[in-house]
C-alpha cells in the first residue's frame, strides 16, 4: 500500500500516524515544506521517502510530488494530511490521481462551508442554531431582529476561532462591517452551552471504531483576545446521547475512513427550537483529528493508541486493539508567561507527580490559543479535573 502523507512534520506529534502506518507494512511517502534534515528521527524512520516542497500551497508543486511518487512506487492508495488547512487540496489531489479512499474535490463544500453543513445536520435530525450568510449591514440587521443579540459572526470557510466575533449590540455590528475582511461571512444565533466534541475513527462502512468526548471552553476567541488560560479535558466515557448525535451526523455526511472531530453544544440554558438543558446541538464538523495534543489525550483517557487504531482502519478496515477497560480523565491546563501564579512549576510537578503525562513549552505559533507552558494529567474523575485546573492556573493576587 502506498500512502502519501502531506505535512507529516506538523503538528509535530503527527509522526505517530506515519509510524503506525510504517509498522503496519505501508509505504509512507511524505511531502512537506521542512527540509529533510529538520525532520525528527522518529519521522525519518517512519518514511519510505520524503519529497521537499518549499510551498505546500502551490498545487503545481504538490501535483508534481505526487506524480513522482506514483511513477516510482505505482498506484497511490491514500492521500491524506489529517490537517484542516489542507483538506481541500487533499481532495483535489485525490480526484486528479483517482484515489478513492477519501473525500473527492466535488464534494468538499459540504464539509468546508459552515453554511452548507446545516442541510446535513437537518438530515441527521440534529438541531442547529439559525444561521445566515451575511453580505451587508441591512441583511444582518434583519437577522438580528429575528434572533436577538448576541450573535456570532465567522468566515463561512475557516479553521478554529480565527476571525470569529461575538457581537453584543448595534455598535459592535457597525464596527464589524467597518472592518470585516473581503471573505464570505456567516452570522449565527448565540447558544449558551458547553462545547463537546465527538471524536471518532470511522471505518469504510461509516461505523465508529473508537468514540470519545472532549469538553472545550465556550470561547477560544476570548482566550486569544483576552490572553486567558486554556483548559479542557477528555472524559473517561462519551455519553450515550453524544454517541447518538455523533453517529447520526456521520451517517448524514456520508463519512467513511476518517478520523473526525464533530463539535456540539451541550445546552446549559434551554433555548426554544433547540432543546432543554443537557441536550446536544450541532455546531460544526471537522473531518480531521482534534487540534493540539487531543489525540494523545484520547490515548491517556482510554488507555489505548488512537494512531494504531487509525492505521488499522487504513490497512484492514477494522479495530485490532481491544478496549483496555481502563478509562479515566485526561485534562490539559496551560499558563502564560505574562501572568503570575500562586503555585510554581516545581510545586505542580511535586503535587501531581506521575499523574502528569505531558509537560512542555508550546511552539510560538500555538501560544495564542494554547498558552506558553502546558501540563496534561491523567486523573480519576470530574472533581479531580477541576482541582488540577485550579491548582495549575490559580493567579497570584499580586498580578503580573
Amino acid at each position: 500500500m502506498n500512502f502519501v502523507f502531506i505535512s507529516p512534520h506538523f503538528p509535530k506529534h503527527y509522526w505517530n500516524f506515519c509510524d503506525r502506518l510504517h509498522k503496519s507494512g505501508v509505504n509512507v511517502l511524505g511531502i512537506g515544506d521542512a527540509p529533510y534534515d529538520d525532520l525528527s528521527d522518529e519521522l525519518k524512520d517512519s518514511l519510505t521517502e520524503y519529497y521537499f516542497v518549499p510551498n505546500l500551497g502551490s498545487y503545481d508543486d504538490m501535483y508534481r510530488a505526487v506524480a513522482f511518487f506514483s511513477f516510482k512506487y505505482g498506484k497511490i492508495d491514500w492521500i491524506e494530511s489529517n490537517n484542516e488547512f489542507w483538506l481541500e487540496q487533499d481532495a483535489r489531489l485525490r480526484t486528479d490521481f483517482h484515489v478513492t479512499t477519501g473525500e473527492q474535490y466535488e464534494n468538499i463544500g459540504r464539509i468546508k462551508n459552515k453554511s452548507a453543513m446545516k442541510e446535513y445536520y437537518a438530515k441527521a435530525g440534529v438541531p442547529t442554531a439559525r444561521l445566515l450568510k451575511i453580505t451587508d449591514y441591512e441583511t444582518a440587521r434583519r437577522f438580528i431582529e429575528e434572533v436577538g443579540y448576541p450573535v456570532i459572526v465567522k468566515p463561512d470557510v475557516g479553521v478554529g476561532a480565527s476571525d470569529t466575533y461575538k457581537l453584543e449590540d448595534e455598535e459592535g455590528l457597525r464596527d464589524f462591517f467597518a472592518k470585516k475582511l473581503a471573505v464570505p461571512y456567516v452570522m449565527e444565533e448565540f447558544v449558551t452551552g458547553d462545547i463537546c466534541s465527538y471524536d471518532a475513527i470511522i471505518d469504510a462502512d461509516s461505523k465508529p471504531l473508537l468514540e470519545s468526548m472532549t469538553v472545550w471552553p465556550p470561547s477560544v476567541m476570548d482566550i486569544v483576545l483576552q490572553e486567558l488560560d486554556l483548559s479542557y479535558y477528555t472524559a473517561a466515557h462519551a455519553p450515550v446521547e453524544l454517541k447518538g448525535v455523533g453517529r447520526a451526523t456521520v451517517k448524514a455526511f456520508g463519512v467513511k475512513s476518517r478520523f473526525v472531530h464533530l463539535e456540539f453544544f451541550r445546552l446549559t440554558k434551554a433555548k426554544q427550537g433547540l432543546g432543554e438543558v443537557g441536550d446536544f446541538v450541532g455546531l460544526e464538523v471537522n473531518m480531521r483529528p482534534a487540534g493540539g495534543y487531543t489525540p494523545d489525550m484520547i490515548d491517556f483517557a482510554h488507555s489505548t493508541d488512537v494512531y494504531q487504531i487509525w492505521a488499522d482502519m487504513v490497512t484492514d478496515n477494522k479495530r485490532k486493539l481491544p478496549d483496555s477497560g481502563e478509562h479515566s480523565y485526561a485534562v490539559y491546563a496551560s499558563r502564560r508567561d505574562c501572568h503570575r501564579y500562586v503555585h510554581s512549576h516545581e510545586e505542580i510537578l511535586a503535587r501531581y507527580g506521575e499523574s502528569i503525562v505531558m509537560c512542555e513549552r508550546m511552539p510560538d505559533m500555538m501560544v495564542p490559543q494554547m498558552g506558553n507552558q502546558m501540563y496534561t494529567a491523567k486523573v480519576p474523575n470530574q472533581r479531580a479535573v477541576e482541582e488540577f485546573i485550579h491548582f495549575v492556573q490559580e493567579k497570584s493576587k499580586y498580578g503580573a
